[in-house]
């Protein structure tokens, strides 16, 4: 499988979103577990989770949990790369909230941490901004746990051009990466995404695809689906390599909640689309 670069680490070109396996509609544990197996067979190396993946309350860290029983139970997964995140809630009723106090991400980074079971998180992230947070506040936290040795990479997620430097003045060369949504419904980060080329850090579009469950929406954009018919490849394939297309620096993070689904995206890092095909995407969507 094709190879990308998060900070000093090399990971592979697609990464597996696992969020889907722990909100509401989720799988059965043992189809969860399969499904992150299915994603390491197919040459998978980097997994993106959160602690607040979850139904909320008591079932904080369902996600972190659930992933680290699937790579302990899988064997040799020392060169993946998991990365967490913290800042945002699920208080149990349905809702989402955020918490940018420094004091509290330094505490559900080790939470995380422990229920990962690692020493140290390979790339912890802050969620999302908090209006009632400075941002510069919650991202010294990251700062923090650096120091402290609890993560050895730091990234930053659902921010802005102007965000992504405070956080480079804080953390340096230790800010590897930026997560926000990118997808073709969603092209309104296209200049977060030129923005971390030019600055060499790691692109993670989250929804590649469009969101949860709604893969098959691709078939909506008439290029999309051609192409995809024309290849016999599925549609997520096209997109998911299309996107690769744009920067060296990007990595898609597909959800996914089914064996079938990883195994197919992840074909998406070898898929090489020509410059015709590209140009015909990228008109269509304008």
């Amino acid at each position: 499988m094709q190879q990308r670069s998060i900070g000093n680490l090399t990971v592979s070109a697609i990464g597996l979103g696992a969020m889907p396996m722990s909100i509401e509609g989720r799988p059965d544990r043992k189809r969860s577990v399969a499904t992150i197996h299915a994603a390491l067979d197919a040459g998978v190396t980097f997994i993106d989770t959160a602690d607040a993946y979850s139904l909320g309350g008591p079932d904080v860290g369902h996600n972190e949990e659930l992933i680290a029983e699937a790579l302990k139970s899988y064997g040799d997964t020392s060169h993946v790369l998991v990365a967490t995140k913290g800042g945002h809630l699920r208080p149990g009723d349905g809702t989402w909230t955020i918490n940018g106090d420094p004091a509290y991400i330094v505490a559900a980074a080790h939470a995380s941490a422990k229920r990962l079971g690692v020493a140290a998180i390979g790339l912890y992230q802050h969620h999302r901004p908090d209006p009632n947070v400075p941002y510069a506040d919650s991202i010294g936290a990251l700062k923090t746990l650096l120091d402290e040795g609890t993560i050895l990479m730091a990234g930053i997620s659902n921010a802005s051009l102007e965000q992504i430097d405070i956080a480079r003045g804080i953390l340096g060369e230790h800010l590897v990466s930026v997560q926000n949504q990118f997808s073709p419904k969603h092209l309104s980060t296209q200049e977060t995404l030129d923005y971390c080329d030019q600055l060499g850090l790691a692109f993670l579009p989250w929804s590649p695809l469009g969101g949860i469950g709604r893969g098959a929406e691709l078939e909506r954009f008439d290029k999309i689906a051609e192409i995809a018919r024309e290849r016999d490849v599925s549609p997520q394939q096209i997109v998911l390599a299309w996107e690769l297309s744009l920067a060296p620096v990007v990595i898609p993070i597909p959800g996914a909640s089914r064996p079938e689904s990883i195994t197919d995206d992840a074909l998406a890092a070898d898929l090489q689309l020509t410059q015709a095909e590209l140009v015909r995407i990228s008109n269509s969507l304008v």
